[in-house]
């Protein structure tokens, strides 16, 4: 259980995220991931990381449960290991895949949405439940993902989109069996891979200085919103009505 690394072939790293029952990370899991993913894009030897979980899916956010126990520690642990697990994937030196399965959920848009490319399994579904949680935050990396309107409406309704929709908007690269899900996400950083490593690194640098949009910034006056909710006590009474109720 935990954060683990591997290296199946040359070139190539693998992170896998492994907290039972659901991948819901509490605030240790996200630094080890961030420590875990930054370590891996320093190796020189290392030209691609794939992202991975095992267990039912990919990433079911934060630990509801353990910021519910600790208050507001807890909740500002969680901002912060967000922010620099969701930065380690962008500023990774080297190319990240995100290897997806089954739910992709919170947190785990923020992952993927900061990956260079998506690859995900058939039974693979990718959403922000956010406002049922009593918080906000992601909506930078949905929106890396999906069309503007589209990610609105994601959003304030809580739905998901499946791997499908995901992969028609050009997002995911490739759909695959969830039973061939690791080979074909290695079948991508294989192909990543063999492309000489300091011209990738530099490849890498110079896509992130065109883009857009500042990301960690962009995140973190989201995470201003989560706090406030939080603080107002706005967050608890929402997590305990399923987000069904309100003003």
């Amino acid at each position: 259980m935990g954060v683990s690394m591997s290296v199946p072939e040359k070139g190539i790293s693998v992170v896998t995220v492994d907290f039972p029952p659901v991948n819901a990370l509490p605030v240790s899991g996200w630094f080890a991931l961030a420590e875990a993913v930054r370590a891996a894009g320093r190796d020189p030897g290392v030209r691609c990381v794939v992202l991975a979980a095992e267990g039912r899916g990919f990433n079911a956010g934060v630990d509801i449960k353990e910021i519910q126990a600790a208050g507001q520690e807890a909740l500002i642990g969680a901002n912060q290991g967000c922010a620099e697990a969701f930065a380690a994937v962008y500023e990774c030196e080297t190319p990240v895949i995100a290897a997806v399965h089954g739910f992709c959920l919170g947190g785990g848009i923020g992952l993927v949405g900061n990956a260079d490319a998506i690859v995900a399994s058939d039974d693979a579904s990718f959403g922000l439940p956010e406002l049922d949680r009593g918080a906000l935050g992601a909506a930078t990396h949905l929106a890396r993902l999906v069309p503007q309107h589209l990610m609105r409406a994601l959003y304030y309704t809580s739905r998901t989109a499946s791997a499908a929709e995901l992969h028609a908007h050009g997002s995911v690269w490739r759909v695959a069996p969830r039973a061939q899900l690791q080979a074909a996400a290695l079948e991508l950083a294989r192909e990543i891979a063999a492309k000489d490593g300091r011209l990738l690194r530099m490849a890498k640098a110079a896509i992130n200085g065109i883009d857009p949009v500042d990301v960690r910034r962009s995140y973190r006056f989201e995470q201003g919103f989560t706090f406030e909710a939080n603080l107002s006590g706005l967050a608890d009474r929402v997590r305990d009505t399923f987000g069904k109720e309100g003003a």
